[in-house]
C-alpha cells in the first residue's frame, strides 16, 4: 500500500450503510460474557485496495511526533529479534509475571526503504514482502504513525497491570522489521500474547473494526494448530470491549457484522507459535472513521480496549 508525498483530493462520500448497532451491542454481551496490508495487515484477495495517501502532516493532537534523524537511520536492523523493552521498574499488579508483546503495523520510515521492504519473505504459506508502507487518512495521517500511538498508550495501560511489554518497533528502525521478524520477536519472548495494531485502507462508506484471527495452517515454518484455539479467544474478549469502550460498531464489510476475520495469508499470524491477533481498529479511507482516528481522546479509548480485552484473556 505505498502512498507518495501528495496529499489527495478527499475522496469522494459514500453513505455509509447502517451500522450494525444490533450486532455490535450482541457482540458485546456474548464476549464479555466469554471473560467472566499487500504486507501483513493488508486487505483480503478481492477487498477493495486503499488509495494513495500521504505521512506529510499529523492531525491536530495526533499525540506522535513525526520522525526525526537519529542513528538508527544509518545502521541496519539487528539480526537477532529482540524488540523494544522498557527499563523503567514495573508495579506489581494483575499481569506481573505475564509478557505482552505489542507490534505496531508498519514503520514511518518504510516508505524510504522500498527496496528493502520489498523483498520476499516465507511466510509459510507462500512468500510475501518483507513489510509495507501502510495506509493513510486523506488528509495526511499515515496509518504507521497511528499504529505508533495506539501502541504506546497500549503499552502504558498494561504497564500499569505490571506486564513486561515488548514492542516489536518503537519508531527506532530504520525500517520494518520484515513479517516473518515481527512473529520471531513474540516467540522467542514466549509472549503470553501479542497484538499487532493496524487500520485497514478500503472504501469509504466501509466501516468499523475487526480483529483478525490466525486460520489453521499448516507448511515450511507455520504450524498454528496449537495457537487457533487461544488465539480466538484473545480476538474474541479484544473485540467484545473495543466495542464497549470505543462505541465502533464491527465491520461492515469483513466478519459479517461479528468483528473477527480468519486468514491464513498473513505471516505475523502464520509463523507465530503463541497466542497472537491483529486489530484493524477502522477504516482509515472513510471520512466518520478517519474522524475517529485522528482523535487522541478516541485513540486512547481504542488502547483501552484493547488493553482490556488483553487483561480479560490473560486473568481467565
Amino acid at each position: 500500500m505505498l502512498y507518495d508525498d501528495s496529499v489527495p483530493p478527499p475522496a469522494p462520500r459514500v453513505a455509509a450503510p447502517r451500522r450494525p448497532v444490533l450486532a455490535a451491542v450482541v457482540l458485546a454481551s456474548v464476549c464479555l460474557t466469554a471473560s467472566g496490508c499487500g504486507g501483513d495487515g493488508g486487505p483480503a484477495p478481492g477487498q477493495a485496495q486503499p488509495l494513495p495517501g500521504s505521512s506529510a502532516a499529523e492531525p491536530s493532537g495526533a499525540g506522535s511526533a513525526s520522525p526525526s534523524p537519529s542513528a538508527a537511520e544509518s545502521r541496519s536492523p539487528s539480526p537477532a529479534a529482540s524488540g523494544s523493552v522498557s527499563v523503567k521498574p514495573l508495579p506489581k499488579g494483575p499481569l506481573t509475571g505475564r509478557t505482552v508483546v505489542i507490534d505496531p503495523g508498519h514503520n514511518p520510515r518504510n516508505r524510504d526503504r522500498t527496496a528493502e521492504i520489498n523483498r520476499q519473505v516465507d511466510i509459510g504459506t507462500g512468500h510475501k514482502e518483507c513489510d509495507t508502507t501502510g495506509t493513510a487518512t486523506n488528509s495526511g495521517y499515515a496509518e504507521a504513525r497511528f499504529t505508533l500511538d495506539v501502541s504506546r498508550r497500549l503499552r502504558t495501560l498494561l504497564e500499569a497491570q505490571g506486564a513486561k511489554v515488548v514492542l516489536t518497533q518503537d519508531d527506532d528502525r530504520p525500517f520494518g522489521p520484515c513479517v516473518d521478524e515481527r512473529a520471531r520477536i513474540g516467540n522467542e519472548a514466549r509472549a503470553d500474547a501479542v497484538v499487532s495494531v493496524h487500520a485497514d485502507g478500503s472504501a469509504a462508506g466501509n466501516r468499523g473494526f475487526h480483529v483478525i484471527l490466525p486460520a489453521s495452517v499448516r507448511g515450511g515454518a507455520a504450524d498454528t494448530a496449537k495457537i487457533v484455539a487461544p488465539s480466538r479467544d484473545l480476538g474474541e474478549r479484544i473485540a467484545g470491549k473495543f466495542v464497549r469502550i470505543t462505541g465502533s460498531a464491527p465491520s461492515n464489510y469483513i466478519g459479517g457484522n461479528t468483528g473477527l476475520d480468519t486468514r491464513k495469508d498473513l505471516g505475523g499470524l502464520n509463523l507465530s507459535t503463541v497466542p497472537k491477533v491483529f486489530v484493524e481498529c477502522g477504516n482509515m479511507r472513510d471520512p466518520k472513521d478517519a474522524a475517529l482516528l485522528t482523535s487522541a481522546d478516541w485513540r486512547q479509548k481504542a488502547a483501552l480496549g484493547i488493553a482490556e480485552g488483553i487483561s480479560s484473556y490473560l486473568k481467565r
